[in-house]
């Protein structure tokens, strides 16, 4: 099942979505327990639905989803979002290689073997999460090295600490799409990743969550255009550390929770990847596909430092 964040009129909600017949149905239409609180947020839904069976989407006359404006599946997660870097052979290799891997001068890495040997892990705030059709910012003085990083993200459902990789999956609620968008100038100067990774905005999510039912053992592809042009194609089987691992690794220090997310990093591709490197620029349009799950569209604009967006700059005769 599909379950979206959804603007319909003036009223926001949760709901069931059928992204093929282009359908949606809001959530306590279908579930009774939440009948009482239509305005229930992803994360709460999360928690009650989680390891029941959902079933297929109803055969009842939905609402068009056209009428809809999607939204980022999880608007505020119960903490940052946890992302993998490094976690395709081919990316880490073209990342250490690429002048912008400012801890590829660590001991930790070698020119020879870029690739970790156990999973990098660390944060990206949840206020730069955006809709799967929101404008990718370009801010003043954050818009010279703007990169995409299209990414499957795993939503967590069920609560625990120490999880075995064996039990892991039983903790996941479904899988997403996230486009860990990148200032790589950020990354680079100050020799860490958090600030170019935290910039509002630069989280394109969505358009859905499908549940994990739906997605066990599917080779999951992932595909990434830049104004049309094929710029990533991989598959999920190509991680270096699975869905599994990932769990269970965060997890030993951590309790995850009902909501959290994680980034499982991002395939070779990247504009970094190229020489010269091709980063986004105004007006282009970003387009990440997962198999099975959907797609997310975002322009890339520019905006002020109030966060109003500027006319776009046309040449003169």
């Amino acid at each position: 099942m599909k379950l979206a964040t959804l603007k319909h009129g003036a009223r926001e909600m949760v709901a069931v979505v059928d992204g093929t017949r282009g359908l949606f149905w809001p959530l306590p239409e279908l579930f009774p327990q939440f009948r009482q609180t239509p305005t229930a947020d992803m994360v709460q839904v999360i928690t009650q639905l989680h390891q029941k069976r959902l079933g297929a989407p109803p055969e009842t006359k939905g609402r068009a989803l056209k009428d809809a404006q999607l939204l980022a599946p999880i608007r505020v997660p119960p903490r940052n979002i946890f992302c993998v870097g490094k976690n395709y052979r081919a990316h880490a290799r073209e990342f250490s290689t690429s002048g912008f891997d400012a801890g590829g001068r660590s001991s930790h890495s070698h020119p020879d073997k870029p690739h970790p040997n156990k999973p990098i892990v660390f944060t990206k705030p949840w206020t730069a999460i955006a809709g799967p059709t929101d404008p990718i910012p370009l801010w003043p003085d954050v818009d010279q090295a703007v990169d995409y990083e299209g990414e499957l993200a795993v939503v967590i459902g069920k609560k625990g600490r120490f999880i075995s990789k064996l039990r892991a999956l039983e903790h996941v609620f479904g899988y997403t799409i996230i486009n860990d968008v990148t200032a790589r100038d950020l990354q680079r100067d100050h020799e860490q990743w958090y600030l170019g990774k935290a910039v509002d905005g630069f989280a394109p999510m969505g358009p859905w969550i499908v549940t994990s039912d739906e997605l066990t053992g599917i080779d999951l592809r992932i595909h990434t255009k830049i104004n049309g042009e094929t710029r990533q194609d991989a598959k999920t089987s190509e991680l270096i550390f699975d869905v599994a691992t990932l769990v269970s690794t965060i997890s030993r220090g951590i309790e995850l929770l009902p909501g959290d997310i994680i980034a499982t990093g991002t395939p070779e591709g990247v504009g970094i990847g190229f020489h010269p490197p091709k980063f986004l620029k105004e007006g282009d349009i970003v387009e990440v596909d997962i198999s099975n799950i959907g797609r997310i569209r975002n322009v890339v604009q520019r905006v002020s430092a109030s966060g109003e967006p500027q006319p776009v700059n046309r040449p003169t005769d």
